[in-house]
């Protein structure tokens, strides 16, 4: 989970729509009393944090991150050509900063940098069932040798589905396991995002099985 703290809903939005898309989960926060209201509830993977907002501006929150130990990783945005900010904010403990106007690519680029950096190594676990290869520890997902790209929550059920073959989940069960428990959207959500990833698995997209009354499963034998 990446939390983009941004006061333009209209950058907010775009950053947050770029990050799912780009198989990341994002969640958008207007000011930091938002933010920090949500820090206790979530602890994110990274913090996108623009440093001016309305009323306690990104330096200070920084600041009151890392005074009470919180090291999660942070990325500044800040406003092109403001050098004492970034200097700032790099003594304080930020990991990487962007200057506005940023492109949604070296945004993308700079979070991926960063989480590189900061995330424990993690043992590779490959899945592998009907043609398709899962890389845990990447997050990527290969057919035939080429890296199909996937939204995180088609990836989350394609992981569901392949460390649980033969194994039939309920719309309901996967809606809870994947969109959580106070999801308050329709099991209709389950439906189009099956459709989408069996697009996306081409020729493997066969293995996804509906079973009639219940839901869908992963046959293994294909």
């Amino acid at each position: 989970m990446i939390f983009c703290v941004e006061d333009d809903n209209g950058i907010r939005d775009l950053m947050i729509y770029t990050l799912n898309s780009t198989g990341f989960e994002a969640k958008g926060f207007s000011d930091g009393a938002e933010f920090l209201y949500a820090l206790r509830e979530e602890s994110p993977e990274l913090v996108l944090l623009d440093i001016m907002l309305p009323g306690e501006d990104g330096i200070s929150i920084l600041k009151k991150l890392r005074a009470d130990g919180n090291q999660v990783p942070v990325i500044l945005a800040t406003a092109k050509g403001t050098e004492y900010d970034k200097v700032i904010g790099l003594d304080l403990g930020a990991d990487d900063y962007l200057a506005k106007p940023f492109g949604m690519m070296e945004m993308i680029s700079r979070v991926k940098a960063v989480l590189r950096r900061t995330s424990p190594a993690k043992k590779s676990e490959v899945l592998s069932l009907c043609g398709i290869q899962m890389d845990t520890a990447q997050h990527i997902v290969i057919i035939d040798g080429k890296r199909i790209e996937l939204t995180f929550k088609e990836y989350e059920l394609l992981r569901k589905f392949m460390e649980n073959p033969g194994r039939a989940f309920t719309r309901n069960q996967l809606l809870g396991s994947i969109w959580g428990d106070e999801y308050i959207g329709e099991t209709r959500t389950v439906d189009v995002h099956i459709g989408t990833l069996r697009t996306k698995l081409g020729r493997c997209g066969d293995c996804i099985e509906t079973v009639r009354g219940v839901g869908y499963r992963l046959e293994a034998g294909k």
